[in-house]
C-alpha cells in the first residue's frame, strides 16, 4: 500500500525580482523522511524551507499537506511580542499536560524558560524556537541551523533526540558530524534545480563531485561539437550550405544550448595573508586562576602554545572559553598566575557575535571604512596583503555580486555575514589568528576552504568551535573546559580527546543501563560489548572514511610533481600530515576488526 506524503510541492516557481529562485519545482516528503538540505550560501535553502512551511508563497504552484498532518518550522528569528517570558513563548499552543516537555527540552538545549524575552539573546531565542518544536512534535520538522549557538553537549542532547524521534525531518546544517548521524536523503540546491539522492550526507560530495564530472565531460563534448558545426558553416560550399539549413539551424541550437548552461559558482578566493614570523614560543600561561564570584573559569592552568601549533578551546557554553582567550591574549587579568606572549605577534580576530560589522553599513563602508583597509585618496579600493584592489573586485573574490555592494550588511545571511567577515580578516596580515566560532552559517565548500587555508596558514591559530568534524580537521591541540576551574589540554582533535578521555556521556549512558528495560540489558550482555564499546564500533566506519578521503586529497595533492620545489613547506606539511592519517586509519583498522571479533564470538 503506497504511502501517504507528509508533503508535496508540484510546479512550484519562485522568483525575487530577477533570476528564478526555483522554477517547475516538484518535491515529495514521505513519512519518515530524514533529509539534509544542503546547497552553497545564497542558493536558496533557507528559501525552500519557508515555501515548505508556507511562510513564503510562491509564484505559480501547488502544495498539499494531508489533513490531520501538521508541519512545524524552526524559525531563525522568531517573534516573541506579548511573551513575558522564554518558557512562555516555547509552552504557547501546548496542553497542560505536555509542559513538561518544554522543561525538558530547555534542560537538553540549556535555555533557561524563566529568562525574560527583552533580555533574552539571539541565541536564547533561537534555543527556546526549538525548544518550542521539539514539544510540539509535528509529522514533519523544518529545521533551519539548528546548532547554531548551542555547544557540544546540547548537538549531542538533540543529534539523540532526533535520532529517536518518529517524525520526519528536514535539516539543514554546516555541522558535518550532525548530518552524517541523522539523514538518510539529500536534498542538493545547485543553480535553481533541486536533485535528490536517497542516501545520506555520507554520501554527498562523491554524488556532488560525479555530478560536476559528468557535466564537464558533457560541456566538452558540446564544445567540441560546436566547433567542428562551426568550421563546416565556415568553410562548407554556399550551394551545399543552402541545401542543408537545418544543420545550420542545428548550429544556432547547440551555441543557444551552451549560452543557456548556467555556471557553477566557483569557490571563494579567499587566502590568508602571512605575517613576518613570531617568534617559537608564541603563548605561555603559568598558574592562571579565575574566579567570577563563585563562578571559578580556570583553576592552576598552564599552557606553552608555539609557532604553528592549533589549539581548540571546547566546552559547554558559559564555561568561560572566550575569558580564557582573552587572558591568553593579555586582553584580561587572571587573579593568580602570568601570561607571557612571543616577540613579533601581529594578532588577527574573527569575533562570533560579528561585532565588526555594522547591520546599517553597506559592503563597500564596512570594508573601505575600515582604518585598517583604508587607501588614502582611493574611496573604491582598498588595501588587501599591503596591495589596493578595487572594493567590487575583492568582495568578488568572496562570491559576492556587484548590486550587494552597496547593500546594507543587515540584508545579508549568516553564512554572507560571516563571509564578509573573513574578508576583512584576511586583508589583514597575521601571524596568530583568533577564531571565534568561524564555523556558523557557513556552507560545505567554503568550511572545506577555511581548512585548507588554515593548514597551509605559517602562523598560530587559536579555535573556539564547537563543529566536532572541523576540530578534528583543524586542531593539533585541544583544551577541554568542564566546569569548576577544570581546564585540561589533550593532544589531537575532538575525536583524540574523546578517546583520551573517555566520553562522559557515554560512562553517565553506561549508568544509566540498570534503568533500562530488562530485554535491552540482555541484548546488551549478548552482544559482547559494553555501552562505549558499541559506540565506538558504530562510528569507526565513518571516521575510517573520513581519513581515507582525507589521505586520497593528500595523495592528489602530493602527486604533483612540481610541488616540492615550488612549495616546499607546503610538500613538508602535506607529507607530515598524511603520514598522521595512515597512522590513525591503521589504528582505526585494528580497533574496528577487534571490536568486531569481539561482538562476533559472543
Amino acid at each position: 500500500m503506497a504511502r501517504i506524503p507528509l508533503l508535496q510541492m508540484s510546479g512550484i516557481s519562485l522568483t525575487f525580482g530577477g533570476d528564478p529562485v526555483f522554477s517547475g519545482l516538484d518535491l515529495v516528503v514521505q513519512p519518515g523522511d530524514r533529509v539534509a538540505l544542503v546547497g552553497r550560501n545564497g542558493s536558496g535553502k533557507s528559501t525552500l524551507m519557508k515555501v515548505m512551511a508556507g511562510l513564503v508563497e510562491p509564484d505559480q504552484g501547488e502544495i498539499v499537506i494531508p489533513p490531520g498532518k501538521s508541519v512545524g518550522y524552526m524559525e531563525q528569528d522568531p517573534g516573541m511580542e506579548g511573551f513575558a517570558t522564554l518558557g512562555d513563548y516555547a509552552s504557547s499552543g501546548l496542553e497542560p499536560g505536555e509542559l513538561y516537555k518544554v522543561e525538558r527540552a530547555g534542560e537538553g538545549l540549556k535555555f533557561d524558560p524563566a529568562r525574560a524575552v527583552e533580555t533574552a539573546s539571539g541565541g536564547e531565542r533561537r534555543r527556546a524556537a526549538l525548544a518550542k518544536l521539539m514539544a510540539e512534535a509535528p509529522d514533519l520538522m523544518l529545521l533551519d541551523e539548528p546548532t547554531n549557538h548551542l555547544d557540544i553537549e546540547a548537538i549531542a542532547w538533540l543529534e539523540r533526540e532526533l535520532g529517536s524521534t518518529r517524525a520526519a525531518f528536514v535539516l539543514i546544517s554546516h555541522d558535518r558530524a550532525f548530518l552524517r548521524a541523522l539523514t538518510r536523503a539529500t536534498l542538493w540546491i545547485d543553480r535553481g534545480m533541486v536533485r535528490r539522492q536517497e542516501q545520506g550526507f555520507a554520501a554527498f560530495e562523491t554524488w556532488r563531485d560525479k555530478v560536476w564530472e559528468e557535466e564537464d565531460q558533457q560541456r566538452h563534448k558540446l564544445n567540441r561539437l560546436i566547433k567542428s558545426e562551426a568550421k563546416w558553416a565556415v568553410e562548407g560550399i554556399s550551394a551545399r550550405r543552402k541545401r542543408n539549413q537545418g544543420r545550420v539551424r542545428a548550429l544556432q541550437a547547440l551555441r543557444a544550448e551552451k549560452a543557456a548552461q548556467i555556471k557553477r559558482q566557483g569557490s571563494a578566493a579567499m587566502s590568508l595573508e602571512a605575517g613576518p614570523k613570531s617568534g617559537r614560543k608564541v603563548i605561555e600561561a603559568k598558574g592562571l586562576s579565575k574566579s567570577f564570584g563563585t563562578q571559578q573559569i580556570v583553576r592552576n592552568f598552564d599552557l606553552l602554545a608555539q609557532r604553528g601549533d592549533r589549539v581548540a578551546f571546547v566546552g559547554p557554553n558559559g564555561v568561560g572559553k572566550t575569558t580564557l582567550l582573552k587572558m591568553l591574549l593579555g586582553q584580561e587579568e587572571p587573579d593568580e598566575g602570568t601570561v607571557s606572549l612571543g616577540t613579533n605577534l601581529e594578532i588577527a580576530v574573527f569575533d562570533q557575535t560579528r561585532a565588526q560589522l555594522d547591520p546599517e553599513m553597506s559592503l563597500w563602508d564596512s570594508l573601505t571604512g575600515d582604518p585598517e583597509m583604508r587607501v588614502s585618496g582611493k574611496a573604491d579600493q582598498v588595501m588587501v596583503g599591503g596591495q589596493p584592489k578595487h572594493v567590487v573586485g575583492y568582495l568578488k573574490e568572496f562570491l559576492f555580486d556587484e548590486r550587494q555592494a552597496r547593500a546594507a550588511v543587515k540584508s545579508l545571511s549568516g553564512g554572507e555575514k560571516a563571509r564578509l567577515l573573513l574578508a576583512k580578516l584576511m586583508a589583514k596580515s597575521s601571524n596568530l589568528l583568533v577564531l571565534d566560532e568561524p564555523t556558523n552559517d557557513l556552507d560545505v565548500e567554503t568550511l572545506d576552504l577555511l581548512q585548507e587555508l588554515l593548514d597551509d596558514y605559517d602562523g598560530t591559530v587559536l579555535l573556539v568551535s564547537h563543529d566536532r568534524d572541523f576540530l578534528d580537521r583543524v586542531a593539533t591541540t585541544t583544551i577541554a573546559m568542564e566546569g569548576n576551574g577544570r581546564a585540561t589540554v589533550y593532544a589531537g582533535g575532538w575525536s583524540d580527546y574523546i578517546a583520551q578521555r573517555g566520553d562522559v556521556a557515554e560512562k553517565k549512558a553506561e549508568k544509566a543501563k540498570t534503568s533500562k528495560p530488562k530485554q535491552k540489558q540482555e541484548a546488551q550482555q549478548k552482544s559482547g560489548l559494553s555501552f562505549s564499546e558499541k559506540h565506538r564500533l558504530e562510528k569507526l566506519p565513518a571516521e575510517i572514511a573520513r581519513l581515507e578521503a582525507e589521505i586520497g586529497k593528500l595523495e592528489d595533492l602530493m602527486s604533483d610533481p612540481e610541488l616540492f620545489t615550488r612549495e616546499p613547506v607546503k610538500f613538508q606539511k602535506a607529507t607530515e600530515a598524511l603520514v598522521e592519517r595512515q597512522e590513525k586509519l591503521a589504528a582505526a583498522e585494528d580497533e574496528w576488526l577487534m571490536l568486531e571479533e569481539k561482538a562476533e564470538s559472543a
